[in-house]
């Protein structure tokens, strides 16, 4: 019978549900699993991160690829607060992650040992934005059982992050278990029942409205759902984040329902008799701080399909509520028997015009367009191409006039926190590359890039391929347009302001290519050069602070209200 330390089968167990990259920081407390890594090294993959919450973002990036848990290993302590930025993204993204803690060894817990933590306490789990689960395996021999568990919950359900904590004197016991064979999410299908009256909903309404998003969609079900759309002549919008849900190129998609939503589109939600909501969990982002559908009780009729029962009817009581996982309830959807002709030709065509129509932008000041140069990148990115971004106005002008081909076209492209947090594009974008091989375009600010630009040296050490766009406005943008609505006033600035370091010679210090862009045509040949290069690119771009974000909010329009 084999035997090998603990820390060596919890790799080999990772190898058995498929993982074939992990991310993380190394730390005294998980050498045995680090020496695991070394033993399967021709089966799996440590990318060493240069700080945890970009170790975490990578992980939580792998779960939204690929649907199941990405996998991220930290050390006690430091390691595990540090990390928990990604756990909060994971948890309101319902991305499924793996968080694994080394821990002090068992003779010392309890005594505020150096780096001792409560991770019970710390991480949850809670519904309120931390783990679904947090775990300690105590005894070497229940490794696969502790990890297949840590799959499936990560997975099923509303996927979200698992903490499994690692004591450090268990993992270098020696151990004859074998891992648990991999394991796959369970599926919930919608009841027959609920499907006949969400018929009956349709065909009573006039102006029905879909708004599809969150996790647990596949190319498969994201097809389902486009035919189940053009079945029914339905207008879909896609939730804040999730823009790849749904083909934006297609007639009927009517736009992303989030942050700066077009208002033509905001008052179409808002004068729909039946919204559709199918894997979102309608947050506070797409519902616009919970105007657009008012909470608990919606004015329109509201039929909401989600994996998770403990989401529904938890902050919106629906009509109709229905449990099913995104595959199951789009292959039900799509075979939903549709009449002959619907009565809401005109309002689906009127949709689809008003989000064309946005696409157009506004002359704003300045030598730099962003909509223009959103209009380069499209034209220049392949249609897998796969787009990250943290948080912050500057992602605004890739949101709104970025047309993404998405799921149904066969990939997920588009990585981005609905949870706000800034950071997330590079180690994000590091991820995407190395996991997928795509072409990978990351946007970031300049005060979000700051964030977790130290992972550009986790790109060049693992050969990661990536063009990399700094906004800098040498501010904290989305917060000064805040502050200038709230407290205008040159005079009255505060803590906004940023000086930056030369990002150019930032990049070429962590071994990329870089160039300087300060007008439009600057960009596009600093574009069309990184596109004929490899490794890492990156692009600084200086804005104007007048332009705080592609609706056409500006520093002297907030000032002069």
């Amino acid at each position: 019978m084999k035997k090998q330390i603990a820390g060596h089968l919890l790799v080999e167990c990772l190898v058995e549900q498929g993982v074939t990259h992990a991310f993380g920081v190394p730390g005294e407390s998980y050498l045995a699993v680090l020496d695991g890594f070394h033993a399967y090294r021709d089966q799996i993959q440590f990318v060493i991160n240069r700080q945890e919450g970009g170790a975490a973002y990578m992980a939580d990036a792998q779960g939204r690829l690929s649907g199941r848990p990405g996998i991220c290993f930290v050390t006690r302590g430091p390691g595990a607060t540090n990390a928990s930025v990604g756990i909060h993204t994971a948890f309101q993204d319902s991305t499924p992650m793996i968080l694994f803690v080394g821990d002090v060894g068992s003779d010392f817990r309890d005594r505020e040992a150096f780096q001792e933590v409560d991770y019970f306490n710390f991480f949850g789990p809670s519904t309120r934005g931390m783990a679904k689960r947090v775990e300690r395996i105590d005894d070497p021999e229940r490794v696969p059982e502790y990890v297949a568990r840590a799959f499936a919950t990560a997975m099923n359900g509303r996927p979200g992050p698992v903490v499994v904590v690692l004591p450090e004197d268990m993992l270098v016991r020696e151990v004859t278990a074998r891992p648990v064979p991999r394991i796959e999410a369970v599926q919930a299908w919608c009841d027959p029942g609920g499907l006949r009256q969400l018929r009956e909903m349709l065909l009573a309404a006039k102006k029905p409205f879909v708004i599809a998003g969150g996790s647990g969609w596949t190319p498969q079900s994201a097809q389902a759902l486009q035919r189940f759309a053009e079945n029914w002549k339905l207008p879909v919008g896609n939730a804040f984040r999730f823009q790849d849900t749904f083909d934006n190129h297609h007639p009927l998609y009517a736009g992303d329902v989030g942050i700066g939503i077009n208002p033509k589109l905001a008052q179409r939600v808002r004068d729909s008799d039946l919204i559709l909501a199918i894997g979102t969990r309608l947050g506070e982002m797409t519902t616009s701080g919970y105007t657009l559908l008012q909470a608990p009780k919606s004015t329109q009729k509201l039929v909401h399909i989600h994996s998770s029962a403990e989401e529904l009817n938890r902050v919106y009581h629906a009509d109709l509520a229905m449990l099913a996982t995104m595959n199951a309830a789009a292959r039900s959807l799509e075979v939903l028997d549709a009449p002959k002709d619907v009565p809401w030709h005109a309002w689906t065509a009127e949709a689809n015009a008003d989000y064309v129509a946005n696409l157009q932008a506004q002359k704003l000041s300045g030598d730099v367009d962003m909509s223009a140069i959103v209009g380069v990148i499209s034209k220049l990115l392949p249609d897998d191409a796969v787009l990250t971004n943290g948080a912050g106005n500057f992602a605004s002008w890739v949101h709104r006039f970025h047309k993404h081909r998405g799921l149904a076209n066969g990939h997920k492209v588009q990585l981005a926190p609905t949870s706000g947090s800034m950071g997330y594009g590079v180690p994000a974008g590091v991820a995407a590359n190395l996991l997928t091989g795509r072409t990978v375009f990351t946007i970031a600010g300049d005060g979000d890039f700051l964030m977790n630009g130290q992972e550009l040296a986790t790109a060049v050490q693992h050969d990661a391929n990536m063009i990399v766009i700094v906004v800098d406005n040498s501010a904290y943008g989305t917060i000064r347009m805040h502050q200038e609505r709230e407290f205008p006033g040159e005079d009255r600035i505060s803590a906004t302001r940023l000086v930056n370091p030369d990002f150019v010679a930032l990049a070429a210090a962590y071994g990329g290519w870089s160039a300087k862009a300060a007008t439009t045509d600057e960009f596009k040949d600093a574009l069309a050069a990184a596109h004929g290069r490899n490794g890492l690119r990156l692009i600084h771009c200086t804005i104007d602070i007048e332009q705080l974000a592609a609706s056409g909010a500006s520093v002297s329009a907030l000032r002069n209200r």
